[in-house]
């Protein structure tokens, strides 16, 4: 059922009404939204100097990462959908120090984000009208745009708009793939579990495996699951549908950049700079080989990728935060139910949260980031996905779970390997902060 702003609503039949709801093309949506704001300016920049550095031998790796990120949101979704609860009241029912880890991870990180998404989306918009404004300004205009968007929460709408920008970033990176030839022979030996015969070549491997597609918005999953009006289990193998779809789009977003590396950047021995001005350098040498009009269409797909994960953050993580504060600010532990049925937030909390992404964050824009705080948001954001691949193998193997939905052996299996792999990460992420200079 839609209601007249456009959001799906669930009635009290489709609430009681469990039995399994055929898998369709035609619901996909959530999935789509989750993998697109997961995907970033420097997810793209990571796997094009994965390419440029080691060509197809990692592209094996690149594919499990994908496969990694399936199991992890396949998980969140079926929590929500199996016990009528969100991921939050899982992780309020193990313990306290769930919600101060969750509480300074938004708060902090939310902070420091909102301006590193301002200004990757103000990166390719400067890069095409590069006489209209600055780049601060037009970091402070994406930001807006994006509150505006978001501040009504019509999830249908929203929705519908990332499923554009994805498009834009399908097609944008398959025809740069395409464009660049790759070596097809080269692409198939890249499957083969490799390693490359480099110095650290290991942790590069598991860095590439963990880093494309994986954030908070992960755990944001179920809450749009939930938006989208799938509240009960006869939408699981609907969910799942949706999940593999998504990430299967996000292989080959991943896919397709890594061939653009191996080739364009690999084969020239150039090497590109990391963050989202890599990609600058990256429009640079699309110009030089290919012309003015790829280099301006592949702009185009640069600020669709990180303006979807703006407009994602903005809304997933929001939601999450209106669940953590209406949760405790009424102590009522059937909140998490209520967001479960698919109820629209409207809340002053959800767009507290919002303005607190946004308006805080343009003073880093103008000012520069806070060296303390970038390497406690470093630090923060290493253990959250740790921290979600733990959480989500103790509420699916405990009775907290419906026996029938509980983890099998390959969910255990591959949250295991996440959790250690996003450990392994955390860790490295920790040793390598400047911490001599932090005190």
């Amino acid at each position: 059922m839609v209601d007249s702003s456009g959001n799906t609503q669930t009635t009290q039949t489709d609430a009681i009404d469990s039995s399994p709801r055929k898998s369709s093309w035609k619901y996909i949506g959530p999935g789509i939204v989750v993998a697109a704001t997961g995907v970033g300016a420097g997810d793209l920049v990571a796997t094009l100097i994965a390419g440029s550095s080691f060509g197809y031998t990692l592209l094996w790796a690149a594919i499990i990462g994908c496969l990694v990120k399936i199991s992890l949101a396949e998980a969140a979704g079926r929590w929500h959908l199996s016990t009528g609860r969100t991921l939050f009241d899982g992780w309020a029912s193990l313990g306290r120090w769930t919600t101060w880890f969750f509480v300074g991870y938004v708060v902090i990180w939310g902070f420091v984000y909102g301006a590193a998404a301002m200004s990757s989306s103000a990166l390719p918009l400067q890069a095409l009208f590069p006489d209209v404004m600055d780049l601060e300004w037009w970091g402070v205009a994406c930001g807006l745009v994006g509150l505006v968007f978001v501040w009504f929460n019509k999830y249908a709408v929203f929705e519908k708009v990332m499923t554009v920008l994805v498009g834009v970033m399908f097609v944008v990176t398959v025809y740069l793939a395409i464009r660049v030839t790759p070596n097809l022979g080269d692409a198939f030996a890249g499957l083969l579990p490799v390693l490359p015969d480099e110095k650290d070549s290991v942790l590069n491997t598991l860095g590439l495996i963990g880093g494309v597609g994986g954030t908070i918005t992960l755990a944001a999953y179920g809450y749009w699951v939930n938006a989208k009006g799938w509240t009960n289990t006869g939408w699981m193998k609907v969910m799942r549908l949706d999940n593999r779809v998504a990430y299967a789009t996000t292989g080959i977003f991943v896919v397709a950049m890594l061939f653009v590396g191996a080739e364009l950047l690999h084969s020239a021995n150039v090497a590109i700079a990391s963050g989202d001005k890599g990609l600058l350098q990256l429009s640079d040498i699309l110009e030089a080989e290919y012309g003015t009009a790829t280099a301006k269409f592949f702009l185009i797909g640069f600020f669709a990728t990180s303006f979807t994960s703006l407009i994602g953050v903005w809304h997933g993580v929001s939601l999450m935060f209106a669940d953590f504060v209406e949760r405790y600010r009424k102590g009522d532990e059937t909140r998490g139910e209520e967001i479960a049925t698919g109820s629209r937030e409207r809340g002053l909390p959800f767009r507290l949260y919002l303005l607190w992404l946004t308006f805080p964050p343009i003073v880093l824009l103008f000012q520069g980031q806070p060296f303390r705080l970038i390497i406690i948001y470093g630090v923060l954001g290493a253990a959250f996905l740790p921290f979600l691949a733990g959480t989500l193998l103790w509420l699916l193997n405990s009775a907290r779970t419906p026996a029938q939905w509980r983890n099998g052996a390959l969910s255990n299996t591959m949250l295991v390997i996440a959790g250690l792999l996003f450990l392994i990460l955390c860790v490295k992420q920790i040793w390598d902060q400047p911490w001599s200079e932090f005190f």
